[in-house]
């Protein structure tokens, strides 16, 4: 783990040399750090337990707002449950040395596309201590280094948690340099020059936090700025479906980049679904703000704002639009969604078909809860981040998001001439199991 005594290209630099080293240890033994990493954990509960209160009671005393302080806490449920994720991201597959690709170009020369590990991660967040947990198993497993940045808000339960691990790798053929922390702010800046040593950065926190990340390096940035979802409720909803999945998708944890944001309700329905919806709604605690076709109907919920359409609330909150077609709902949401998860809730087939192929973010459901966009319900095992860019990877990022691939060519002598002019020898390129 980091000192005090080395600065950020030192900690850059040793953590590329142990992740070099890390990338190429079998399996067996990735594996074997993943165990004792998670024994680490379960052996510290406590003192992680403990650290992560007392960084809980500052950040009342500070006033940190409602939805960071919700990513703060930790609780023994949480915290068994992402050592749970750990050992879920032993069982997966090694995503490093698969063979994509094996081709004989000619007789004895022959090529392969070999997935690999990408080198070091940089992972910037805030709050959410428990994400250093999922990063370094899925770190890990990918033969990766990381160096992990927290927000000030949680110092004390990323100490605590990073301790356990260095505790954990200490005990395997791991060197425990490939998991560092920085604990300043000022760190930040200078990690994100280092495009000599950290291969990726992945920023996890508020919009402005991400796009101050993606502006401010040349290192490739993976992440979403918006986390601004949508269930659109189609004039064909089974209403009890959609009641539960609406509540479901705002309730369940409204501080996840995951809820929903905007309710959108067809025309045809909307007396009958909202009269139903809205007092489902309420009972959770939500607070409801509506357009003026919506408010025709329920007069008592505020006005929304054109600005509404746009905001990731991150909290009890939740906007609600009428639309009159199917057309108008994918519209809107190409408008002012951001990419990351959309849901419709309709008993027609074909409307369904339609939403899944027109809406253009990474995740598209239908009659289900935007909540399951999540790594680990995806059987991940765990997620580094969430990205919404059109490149891959796109979505909830696991370890197939964690490796790149190299080709390597075998032959006996072989040179290009012989393949070009006028008497050119032609490629066999035949596929070899």
């Amino acid at each position: 783990m980091q000192t005090t005594s080395n600065s950020i290209t030192e900690i850059a630099q040793q953590t590329r040399t142990h992740a070099r080293q890390l990338a190429v240890l079998p399996t067996e033994a990735r594996n074997d750090a993943l165990e004792a990493i998670a024994q680490a954990l379960e052996a510290a509960s406590e003192e992680i337990l403990a650290a992560n209160a007392e960084d809980c009671r500052q950040a009342e005393a500070e006033g940190l707002s409602k939805p960071l302080y919700n990513r703060l806490k930790l609780n023994a449920t949480k915290l068994q449950g992402a050592i749970a994720g750990v050992r879920n991201v032993k069982t997966l597959e090694d995503p490093v040395g698969n063979v994509q690709i094996h081709r004989e170009l000619d007789t004895g020369l022959i090529l392969k596309r070999i997935t690999c590990s990408l080198g070091v991660l940089g992972v910037i967040f805030e709050s959410r201590p428990d994400a250093v947990i999922q990063i370094t198993s899925l770190a890990v497993k990918s033969g990766n280094g990381v160096i992990l940045k927290g927000g000030r808000e949680a110092i004390r339960s990323c100490q605590a948690i990073v301790q356990a691990i260095v505790r954990g790798l200490e005990k395997t053929a791991i060197d425990p340099a490939v998991v560092q922390l920085l604990t300043s702010r000022e760190q930040i800046q200078e990690l994100l020059q280092l495009d000599e040593y950290v291969d990726l950065i992945i920023p996890r926190g508020s919009n402005s936090f991400v796009r101050f990340v993606q502006e401010n390096t040349q290192i490739p940035v993976l992440g979403h700025a918006d986390g601004i979802c949508h269930v659109y409720l189609d004039r064909a909803a089974d209403l009890e479906k959609a009641t539960s999945i609406v509540v479901d998708s705002k309730t369940q944890y409204p501080a996840a980049c995951n809820a929903v944001e905007t309710l959108l309700v067809h025309t045809d329905i909307a007396n009958s679904c909202l009269h139903q919806v809205v007092p489902a709604l309420q009972h959770n605690g939500v607070t409801l703000k509506a357009d003026d076709a919506v408010r025709e109907i329920m007069p008592q919920l505020a006005a929304a704002t054109e600005e509404d359409w746009s905001t990731e609330y991150s909290d009890l909150v939740l906007s609600i639009k009428m639309v009159d077609s199917i057309d108008r709902a994918m519209v809107h949401i190409n408008q002012y969604g951001s990419g990351h998860t959309e849901a419709i809730v309709t008993e027609d087939p074909q409307a369904a078909k339609t939403f899944l192929a027109q809406v253009n973010s990474a995740g598209v459901f239908h009659n289900c809860s935007t909540r399951f966009s999540d790594g680990y319900r995806y059987g991940f095992g765990a997620e580094v981040g969430i990205s919404t860019q059109q490149m891959p990877p796109r979505g909830p990022v696991g370890l197939e998001g964690l490796v790149t691939y190299k080709y390597q060519l075998t032959g006996d002598g072989h040179v290009a001439a012989t393949y070009s002019g006028a008497n050119a020898k032609p490629f066999s390129h035949r596929e070899l199991s």
